[in-house]
């Protein structure tokens, strides 16, 4: 390889990377440290509170529980069937004798040797397959919390509907439990549409690497609008750090903001 021929792609490929990466570092930290100024945060934070409401009136809102993960996972099963879809059509130009990359050639401005094409296509497959996966564990969870949270406690008048163990005869899907199942769904959802969204510069990557790096930095803004709360509470760290269990009685208090 000759280096006059590569090196915007090695540089402004990695950089652009890097960019992503060292925003999304620094949001993990954000989510760790002051949750409630995030979105993801926030919404983690409410999600136990919505576990614990949904377990506490099963009989009334066991309907509604069902209805909001059965929405939860329509929207998990479109986007793993778009991933795998787009890595079906991309192993089928990858696979493809047919030279349609010729005319895309002619105009890019970077490396377009059969090696340079290759790695950009096998990449993009790659992000492809990780959303696929990230979704599909999602999924999972999900499915899940769908059966758990609806099942009977220790407390409950009918002694029926709670299965003949030898064992004390308490639910071991205790609402902290479903919580936290419910949390590792959301959280592979998250991640499987990150990836989703880190395949748009590599798609431009085909046409150049100043489009692939441009398009990587343009992200950033768009995501932190997104990611962060414009006018929420800015300060909200929970008591000991991090996005903390609420108990039986739901209770969470902001450190800084009070009870």
């Amino acid at each position: 390889m000759e280096w006059r021929k590569y090196y915007l792609d090695v540089i402004l490929v990695p950089l652009g990377f890097m960019v992503s990466l060292a925003y999304h570092a620094w949001l993990w930290h954000m989510v760790r440290t002051r949750p409630l100024s995030t979105i993801i945060g926030t919404n983690a934070t409410a999600r136990r509170f919505w576990v614990f409401s949904m377990v506490k009136d099963d009989e009334k809102k066991n309907i509604l529980a069902v209805q909001t993960l059965r929405n939860t996972i329509m929207g998990s099963t479109l986007m793993a069937t778009t991933s795998i879809l787009l890595c079906t059509g991309l192993a089928a130009v990858i696979s493809s004798t047919y030279s349609v990359k010729k005319p895309v050639n002619d105009a890019v401005y970077g490396a377009h040797g059969e090696l340079m094409v290759a790695l950009k296509y096998v990449t993009l497959l790659t992000i492809f397959l990780a959303s696929f996966i990230c979704h599909s564990l999602s999924i999972r969870f999900i499915n899940q919390v769908n059966i758990l949270i609806n099942s009977p406690d220790s407390g409950s008048d009918s002694e029926s509907s709670v299965p003949d163990t030898e064992t004390t005869g308490d639910n071991p899907a205790t609402p902290d439990y479903v919580a936290e199942l419910l949390e590792r769904g959301f959280m592979l959802n998250t991640i499987g549409n990150r990836l989703f969204y880190a395949a748009l510069p590599l798609l431009l990557w085909i046409f150049g690497p100043v489009l692939a790096f441009l398009c990587s930095v343009s992200l950033v803004p768009v995501l932190y609008n997104l990611d962060f709360l414009p006018g929420g509470c800015h300060r909200g760290n929970l008591k000991g750090g991090g996005v903390k269990k609420v108990d039986g009685h739901g209770n969470g208090v902001c450190a800084d903001c009070g009870p």
